[in-house]
């Protein structure tokens, strides 16, 4: 039995160019309209988490990265989605928040999750000084939390796939900042597995594999070769195919494109080896 792992980064639910009203209901459903057995999202607005099992009838994992808030002030997730509502292309995340989410169909079961923050403050600190960060890049990666979580899924076959979903900083300045979260990524992902169970690494890298010494890493210890954008889908424990990510036709609706990244997909084959 195939697997069809997909992963998307949604903007926030945005067009682009974004535009006043928002489609993410539209991404969810176009996302799952072939009906892979995963998908992973990145940048949902955190009062849609409350909705994504209702909108796909699939079993639907969500973790808040940045919570709502105005200012440095926390507020309620539908407070920002109100205020949001008057102009999603300006306004976008500045007061609904962001969070990842894994939405699975009911055809598999969940069997445990987990979530890891992936820059907080110790392990900022530590990094900033290995790596000799200067002011401005450490005041920028503290200024947004990012999140890994991660999934068992009991497959439809009775086999298991241990499954991480993640959203690393953008810092364009410094590309190891990036890095530095998908190695801790990947380490949490490590520790989540059971022995001998295969393992998945979605999500958005922010950071192109010919400048993530932790992308090289991960083939050399038996992942799958990476995709040639940020968008990832790395799997070590089953056969995969290589990752290809949509053309821009397919994430087109009534001439809108959807989103400002392109989703992502690889079919798994349960053979071991």
């Amino acid at each position: 039995m195939s697997l069809l792992v997909r992963t998307w980064n949604v903007f926030h639910g945005n067009a682009v160019p974004p535009e006043r009203d928002a489609f993410l209901e539209q991404m969810v459903a176009l996302a799952l309209a072939d009906d892979p057995d995963v998908l992973c999202l990145q940048e949902v607005p955190v009062w849609a988490l409350a909705r994504l099992g209702e909108w796909s009838g699939a079993t639907a994992v969500g973790v808040v990265a940045q919570r709502p808030r105005v200012g440095p002030l926390p507020w309620p997730a539908e407070a920002g989605r109100a205020v949001t509502d008057l102009h999603h292309g300006l306004l976008r995340s500045a007061f609904t928040g962001q969070a990842n989410a894994i939405l699975v169909p009911r055809r598999h079961r969940l069997l445990g999750e987990d979530a890891l923050v992936l820059n907080p403050p110790a392990f900022r600190r530590a990094q900033a000084r290995s790596l000799e960060l200067d002011f401005v890049a450490r005041l920028a990666w503290a200024k947004e939390r990012r999140v890994c979580q991660a999934v068992r899924i009991e497959l439809a076959d009775g086999g298991t796939l241990a499954l991480a979903n993640l959203h690393a900083t953008s810092y364009g300045a410094d590309d190891r900042i990036a890095d530095a979260e998908l190695r801790r990524a990947a380490a949490f992902l490590e520790t989540f597995a059971r022995d001998g169970e295969p393992a998945a690494l979605a999500g958005d890298t922010n950071i192109e594999p010919g400048r993530s010494a932790t992308l090289g890493q991960l083939v050399a210890d038996g992942f799958s070769p990476p995709a040639a954008g940020i968008d990832q889908i790395l799997v070590r424990g089953l056969h995969a195919s290589a990752p290809q990510p949509w053309p821009k036709e397919r994430r087109t609706v009534a001439g809108r494109v959807l989103s400002d990244h392109a989703p992502v997909d690889l079919v798994l084959e349960p053979t071991v080896g």
